[in-house]
């Protein structure tokens, strides 16, 4: 199977190409149609990349969203945060995180430090 690859520069090529990637995913590694799979891939990132930038979570968001995935609740969180109260502040984004916070959380629900340092 021949395929010309070309640069993707709209959505339609990006389209195109998903719709290609689609085709050849169980391509072996090694062979014709896997190198393909391979820049294929690499190009429909590189323009994800550009389109599509994945912001960081907002710190709040990602303190929630650790919550529910650990089933905890903000009485589970007081300890980590200064008090009951700190942390109904914080997740009101009526106070910011201090450096203690952040590494507490980091800590002791394993948060990623990227995710609650605000840019």
């Amino acid at each position: 199977m021949e395929i010309k690859i070309y640069p993707i520069n709209t959505k339609k090529d990006y389209e195109k190409a998903l719709e290609l990637i689609d085709r050849l995913w169980d391509a072996k590694p090694n062979t014709r149609e896997g190198d393909t799979l391979d820049v294929l891939t690499t190009l429909v990132e590189a323009y994800e990349n550009k389109n599509y930038p994945m912001l960081p979570p907002n710190p709040v968001e990602a303190i929630k969203f650790r919550m529910e995935q650990m089933g905890i609740g903000k009485a589970d969180v007081a300890n980590i945060l200064g008090g009951a109260n700190r942390v109904s502040e914080i997740l009101h984004k009526k106070r910011k995180l201090s450096l203690r916070m952040i590494r507490n959380l980091h800590d002791k629900l394993k948060i990623p430090y990227e995710s609650l340092i605000s840019v």
